[in-house]
């Protein structure tokens, strides 16, 4: 079973990231992000725009570098949804 990290995004990101253009997701880091974030093993990412669709997309890595949001590096779409 593949560990999934589930995602919200705005339309204007989620069209970014299905045209390709997107490859990096960035979160504040807050105490909220931390827990969901450091020291986690994540398969895919399910990204969500509104109700109805949706995105699988694998999850490459997290670059902690940044010191002000955390860099989730995404892969290659595994599957959209529009419903």
């Amino acid at each position: 079973m593949n560990k999934i990290l589930h995602l919200n995004l705005n339309r204007k990101y989620f069209k970014q990231i299905v045209n390709g253009t997107k490859t990096i997701e960035y979160r504040d880091k807050t105490d909220y992000w931390k827990k969901r974030l450091e020291n986690r093993e994540y398969d895919v990412i399910k990204f969500r725009n509104g109700y109805g669709k949706t995105m699988l997309v694998e999850y490459v890595g997290l670059n902690l570098g940044n010191p002000f949001a955390y860099e989730i590096q995404l892969g290659k779409i595994i599957e959209i949804n529009y419903k």
